[in-house]
């Protein structure tokens, strides 16, 4: 079941495809999975000899490992090029591919994903955005100098306005859709994990039904265990394995590429999402724990119960013993007698 977000986002869609009538191109983003194996991916591509190879780079300091594969279509279909962004944490950017195309690539990708997302979570929370290409000196559609109707300069080579990206055709703009693509990846996977995060907590409800009244609650420690850890991980994921608390530091000595990121992430309002999702998962936290400790006590008052039985077994067979003795000392006797002659 998709959580409502989604049905926000059709809608939003709809409008993008008004956009396209009034000229502008498509920016389509995916999350399909945990990570990508973009070494394989890279090879088969090659092989496959539909797209080139243009970047293949690491966006950290150390540049240990290259995070971000940038193809371009070999066999143009228009005037404008087709372009793909993978990124290694499972997602894909295409700008200015139709939906055949599209879900080809889509299905192409299966064999390099690892942990995959469900197909109708995928496209339910993917993303769609206008762009165009504007000329060096920057003019908007309306025909108005970018410097007087924004605050950036009429030099700019790219610019995020009113929900478009505007970028200029040069040879060498791909820092530009990598910003703008980066930011689309961000939005989506966040979406994602919202998702997940709903399903999670609509998991957990009828534990909240079963506290409010008092009856005995229909789940296993080690059941609620790997809840727990799913509710860790996917804390572990937002805060920690992803940027979407500060601004990756492939961005630190880029300001304006840091500057279009900041929009970007504004107008999907990151930034609100990421805190609101903390305190969800803080909530659920709360409850995990309350449940567990539920579970614990329970689970002590069951031990002892057992302890307490098995003392009273002891002391029943003791008696038994003892009543025994009374009943026939004079056997108990000749039974000594015996035993020392």
């Amino acid at each position: 079941m998709l959580p409502s977000r989604s049905r926000a986002l059709r809608k939003k869609r709809l409008a993008v495809d008004e956009m396209s009538a009034l000229g502008f191109l498509n920016a389509r983003g995916f999350t399909t999975a945990d990570e990508y194996n973009l070494e394989e991916l890279h090879a088969a591509l090659r092989q496959q000899n539909l797209y080139e190879t243009k970047r293949f780079f690491s966006t950290d300091n150390l540049g240990v490992e290259q995070s971000v594969l940038f193809v371009t279509a070999k066999y143009p279909t228009g005037e404008d090029p087709r372009e793909i962004f993978f990124f290694r944490e499972g997602s894909v950017v295409f700008w200015n591919c139709n939906d055949i195309e599209t879900n080809n690539v889509l299905n192409f990708l299966r064999s390099f994903e690892r942990e995959s997302y469900v197909s109708a979570l995928v496209h339910g929370e993917s993303e769609v955005m206008p762009y165009t290409y504007i000329a060096s000196t920057a003019v908007d559609v309306e025909g108005d100098l970018v410097a007087e109707s924004s605050d950036f300069n009429v030099s700019s080579r790219a610019f995020f306005q009113n929900g478009k990206f505007y970028v200029t055709p040069d040879s060498d703009n791909f820092l530009y859709k990598y910003t703008f693509s980066n930011a689309m990846a961000q939005s989506i996977k966040l979406g994602l994990w919202e998702a997940t995060l709903d399903r999670y907590i609509d998991s957990m409800e009828y534990l909240t039904e079963d506290l409010k009244r008092g009856r005995r609650l229909r789940i296993s420690r080690a059941a609620m265990l790997r809840k727990t850890g799913e509710l860790f991980a996917l804390r572990h994921s937002i805060n920690l394995s992803s940027d979407l608390l500060d601004a990756p530091d492939f961005y630190w000595d880029r300001e304006e590429l840091e500057g279009l990121y900041l929009q970007v992430c504004s107008y999907f309002s990151i930034t609100r999402r990421t805190k609101v999702m903390n305190e969800k998962i803080n909530h659920c936290v709360e409850l995990a724990e309350l449940v567990s400790h539920n579970l614990n006590d329970a689970h002590h008052i069951r031990l002892e119960w057992m302890i307490i039985i098995l003392i009273m077994v002891e002391v029943g067979f003791e008696i038994l013993h003892f009543v025994g003795d009374s009943l026939h000392p004079a056997e108990v006797h000749a039974a000594t007698d015996d035993t020392k002659a």
